[in-house]
């Protein structure tokens, strides 16, 4: 049974293997296998860091005690920006197809009504055809184009800009 929930401090070791094997598993996440070099600690000192600000949080979906899935949202930390955040999800794929995504955006979403947030954003592959239906699924938009913003495997990929108003 998946369990969504704010991450911890203790997850750092959990957490950290699962954003490993993202990187191998798919060229839709910004880390290319074997690019991360964070160790256990770093990422504890991260997430630390991510808890004491109000207008940042980490969710994770978690399957027996392994952690399968992640949602980051950043908010603007400067006055007029306070009222968006960026979005970051990824699943590992085993447990894609399975609504661990829309349980995290639902996690998230009343995360983000409690802080008065007003605007969502992300950004997504133009060839990642299963995240951006999830996306769309839950409300947002297609606001542009990046054009040539990822290099992958050698070649430039461009990346669609979606929002999601909650008022």
């Amino acid at each position: 049974m998946i369990k969504i929930r704010q991450i911890r401090e203790e997850d750092a070791e959990n957490f950290l293997a699962m954003l490993k094997m993202l990187d191998n598993e798919t060229t839709f996440m910004m880390y290319e296998p074997g690019e991360r070099s964070t160790t256990v600690e770093e990422q504890r000192v991260r997430i630390r860091e991510i808890l004491t600000k109000d207008y940042q949080a980490i969710f994770v979906a978690e399957d027996d005690d392994w952690i399968v899935g992640y949602l980051a949202a950043r908010g603007g930390e400067l006055r007029r920006i306070r009222h968006r955040a960026y979005i970051v999800v990824g699943i590992i794929k085993e447990f894609q197809g399975r609504g661990v995504g829309k349980k995290l955006f639902e996690e998230m979403e009343k995360w983000a009504w409690a802080k008065n947030m007003h605007r969502l954003e992300l950004t997504v592959m133009v060839g990642n055809e299963r995240g951006i239906r999830l996306y769309q699924k839950m409300g947002f938009e297609f606001e542009g184009v990046r054009k040539d913003s990822m290099l992958v495997d050698g070649e430039y990929a461009d990346e669609y800009n979606m929002f999601k108003m909650l008022d």
